[in-house]
């Protein structure tokens, strides 16, 4: 359920009312925006009256959520979420864009990497140390190793660290080194995973399922955010259809149907979204047009050697020009890309 509170309410009136609801059984949650407080209550409890809140002291009014996620709602926050990771905000007015190789190769590749993707205007490193491959025969990333040689390159050139963390044990080690903690598509469904990452102080940015409906996606969003971590970037990353010309289909049309569902911000990761270089930057273009709070894009300075993922990591020049692209458009609807 979800109660507003009149402008100016006192802090004994909001008081009551959490009483009130945890007294029912629900757990609450409590969102304060410009003019309101919102409480949204997330418990079992379907057979309550509305207009029983309504006439307490400061409620504004009161709504019975019906849809399955309920902290991921839009109605929750209606002014939608801001996350931040360091001297980074993703879902205000300036458009983020992170970018980097697939994997971590090593401490040469990911240094000019680094340098590379921050001279072009990127705010955040991608990087994979653990990578979750479909053969057991590719590589599979260098552990821990990998992460310090992420992180050093990324502190050299003032970048944030975006990486995977793909299981439950993996978690205290990627909150040493990353900022930001990626679930990939593969482990969206993964709960016991996501519940650990509910208990974390850190941004996770969910990646969508291959074969997953918006409505899934949001739903693995709440069991993070049910845990207490609100902290949640969605991703965009393509769904398998029947569509061979491309490695995924990029759903750009869920980038506007998400920000209308739910307030949390939304990133597009066009290159997991083709799979292919040169139709990369035409996908980043179009969901930048769609409103996407934030790009997560492939580069390598020497794609056609890249241990994993050459085929849809862009050129450094790639990205340098699209990222001169990028910014035109974002203007044209109102952001900015520093």
């Amino acid at each position: 359920m979800l109660v507003v509170m009149q402008e100016g309410a006192s802090e004994e009136s909001v008081q009551r009312v959490i009483d009130r609801l945890v007294t029912m059984g629900f757990t609450v949650h409590r969102s304060t925006g410009v003019a309101h407080t919102i409480l949204g209550g997330v418990g079992p409890i379907d057979d309550f009256d509305p207009a029983g809140f309504e006439v307490l002291e400061g409620v504004q009014e009161c709504h019975r959520i019906v849809s399955a996620y309920k902290l991921a709602n839009r109605r929750f926050r209606p002014q939608g979420t801001v996350i931040e990771a360091g001297s980074v905000r993703i879902g205000g007015p300036e458009m983020i864009v992170m970018a980097g190789p697939c994997s971590v190769e090593s401490e040469e590749q990911i240094e000019i990497s680094a340098e590379q993707v921050a001279r072009a205007g990127a705010k955040v490193i991608r990087g994979g140390a653990f990578k979750p491959r479909s053969s057991p025969y590719s590589f599979q990333g260098h552990g821990e190793a990998g992460l310090k040689m992420l992180r050093a390159a990324a502190d050299r050139n003032g970048l944030l660290v975006v990486s995977e963390v793909m299981d439950r044990s993996q978690i205290p080690l990627l909150c040493e080194y990353a900022d930001i903690l990626q679930v990939g598509a593969r482990n969206m469904q993964n709960f016991n995973l996501l519940r650990e990452l509910g208990t974390v102080n850190k941004p996770v940015l969910l990646k969508r399922g291959i074969a997953a409906t918006i409505e899934e996606l949001l739903l693995s969003a709440e069991y993070i955010m049910s845990g207490g971590n609100h902290r949640i970037l969605l991703c965009e990353r393509g769904i398998r259809t029947f569509e061979t010309a491309t490695r995924n289909t990029m759903d750009i049309s869920a980038i506007p149907v998400l920000q209308q569902l739910t307030h949390l911000p939304v990133v597009a990761d066009p290159s997991h979204g083709v799979g292919k270089r040169q139709l990369v930057g035409a996908m980043a273009r179009a969901s930048v047009a769609a409103g996407a709070d934030a790009l997560i894009v492939e580069v390598h300075h020497d794609p056609d050697h890249a241990l994993s993922d050459g085929a849809q990591s862009l050129y450094p020049e790639q990205f340098g020009d699209l990222m001169k692209q990028l910014r035109g458009i974002a203007a044209a609807v109102g952001r900015s890309i520093a």
